[in-house]
């Protein structure tokens, strides 16, 4: 058996309580926060504090203004393009890949979470449900045998979170959603991976044509000015 590092645990839930404020709007997007004082909130030291800060700025959630803390940063509608722009160039190809090396046991785990989609579905639970949908795609694109491109898709959906916005309710239902992962799924069980690369491709395509439309129409502009016409597999 081998010692438990309670510092790196620490450090860890540090950085998911931060996240989660950030998420949450708790910690206000533009508001500057202190070490000092953030630490003093969550009632712990400054060292791990300051380091879950740097691991956020990596994800583009905060950035670091010197000598005075850490400013939480607002997610625009180009930072939505760019992130639907590269989650097209990495979770397609991913799905191509993984859906063609067939390893055991993940399309179980895929299953389970498209499960785990209904029943949030159907009780009309969101947090659940977009819980579940981010273990799909994080499922497909830890299958792809990449997985720092899994976990570098899991920190771009959290600039989307940023913004506080979702498709869910406004534009579309959580059946709706449930329905192109249900698709997704069928293709990958079936092994057939390019039209399943083609099917993830679509439901990206769909879900950012939606974000970007809504959240564009709510800033006043009548188009939104974005280009989704991403081909990162040749179909």
């Amino acid at each position: 058996m081998r010692q438990i590092d309670t510092e790196r645990n620490l450090a860890k839930t540090i950085f998911e309580e931060l996240r989660s404020g950030i998420v949450s709007g708790e910690l206000v997007p533009g508001t500057l926060y202190s070490v000092h004082d953030l630490a003093a909130r969550l009632g712990v030291s400054r060292t791990p504090v300051r380091e879950a800060l740097i691991q956020l700025s990596e994800r583009g959630m905060v950035r670091f203004e010197r000598n005075r803390g850490a400013r939480v940063l607002q997610t625009s509608l180009h930072d939505l393009e760019e992130v639907f722009a590269l989650r097209l160039l990495l979770e397609v190809p991913a799905t191509f890949r993984a859906t063609g090396r067939r390893e055991s046991g993940w399309v179980a785990d895929l299953s389970a979470h498209l499960a785990a989609m209904r029943a949030a579905a159907d009780e009309h639970d969101e947090a659940a449900f977009m819980a579940a949908d981010r273990r799909f795609h994080h499922t497909i694109n830890a299958a792809s045998g990449n997985l720092r491109l899994a976990d570098h898709v899991d920190s771009l959906r959290d600039t989307i979170l940023l913004r506080n916005t979702s498709t869910v309710n406004r534009s579309r239902g959580m059946h709706d959603i449930l329905a192109e992962h249900a698709r997704i799924h069928e293709l990958v069980e079936e092994g057939q991976a390019h039209a399943a690369a083609e099917a993830m491709r679509e439901h990206l395509r769909h879900t950012a044509r939606l974000l970007l439309g809504q959240e564009s129409s709510e800033t006043g502009d009548a188009e939104p000015p974005f280009s989704l016409d991403w081909t990162a597999f040749p179909g």
